[in-house]
């Protein structure tokens, strides 16, 4: 069996966002060889999200208005997580969206569903972020 590892890299211009990282992820499946296996892709900070949805900026609107009224950024003082820090939205966010995905590889492609794409979720953004992507089969 073999095994394929790489780091993807993030950075963020606004303090939330929505990413189609599917390329990214392809590029790393071509790279690895592995026609027949398992891939997961996983955020590496606790602040981020890695979800598969389909890619319709109504549904991310959606998305970003639903966590707003769960987890409200603001005000910051209805947080106790919140003192040093004031990203504690961000980590309910990440924990509604989720850390990780994993995605069958079969005949060399990721196995997806009608409309099926990889994102990254941000939601404490403004500086570099990874996502794990690790890939086992042959």
């Amino acid at each position: 069996m073999k095994s394929y590892r790489k780091e993807l890299y993030f950075s963020t211009r606004t303090r939330r966002a929505f990413i189609n990282i599917t390329p990214q992820v392809e590029e790393c499946l071509r790279e690895s060889g592995i026609k027949e296996g398992l891939l997961l892709c996983n955020a590496m900070h606790i602040t981020s999200s890695v979800f598969i949805n389909d890619d319709e900026s109504g549904l991310h609107s959606d998305f970003e208005r639903f966590l707003e009224k769960l987890a409200p950024e603001k005000p910051y003082d209805q947080y106790a997580h919140n003192g040093y820090e004031d990203n504690a939205d961000a980590h309910l966010k990440r924990t509604i969206m989720g850390r990780e995905v994993v995605v069958a590889v079969t005949n060399g492609r990721l196995d997806f569903g009608p409309w099926e794409q990889i994102f990254y979720g941000e939601f404490d953004g403004k500086r570099s972020k990874r996502v794990l992507v690790k890939i086992i089969g042959e």
